[in-house]
């Protein structure tokens, strides 16, 4: 008789603790939509690391439109001209997903943290919300070619001979 009742208390607690997990997955996914459009971003920083002068200069962020309206993004600036945002100009509608494209002027040397400044059309502000995204990295000089690479040679077919 105890051990019935001690799998049926075992039965009872798993339902119970299954019950309230599904119920907190539940209210979670209400909690992401809100009303009017909203920009969730998966990171607000991309850091380039420790990269090769003329290295790829590209990066994004990506972010999904949680809200109930379209999201537009009216505009983005980069904080130099070394760093030149591409945004999607179309609205973004509920629950899809997209991406802002940065590039970085990776011919310059040394350390490096720039911003890009969104203006959507999130919040009660007419004039549109402003988010701010960050890169930052390190550029290194190229590597010195070794000595024994071969030097080309002039030849009958090199112009200015």
């Amino acid at each position: 008789m105890k051990k019935f009742a001690f799998v049926l208390l075992a039965l009872c607690l798993g339902a119970a603790t299954a019950m309230n997990a599904q119920a907190k997955k539940t209210n979670t996914s209400q909690l992401e939509t809100v009303d009017g459009p909203s920009m969730k971003l998966e990171t607000t920083v991309v850091d380039y690391g420790t990269i090769e002068q003329d290295s790829d200069p590209y990066r994004y962020f990506d972010f999904e439109n949680v809200g109930t309206e379209p999201l537009v993004i009216k505009h983005a600036k980069g904080s130099c001209g070394c760093t030149v945002p591409d945004y999607p100009k179309e609205p973004i509608m509920p629950g899809e997903k997209s991406q802002i494209k940065v590039r970085y002027a990776t011919n310059r040397l040394n350390a490096f943290t720039k911003t890009i400044t969104l203006t959507t059309n999130e919040g009660d502000n007419p004039s549109g919300m402003k988010r701010v995204l960050t890169i930052k990295g390190k550029v290194l000089p190229k590597a010195a070619e070794p000595e024994t690479v071969p030097k080309s040679k002039p030849s009958i077919f090199s112009p200015g001979n």
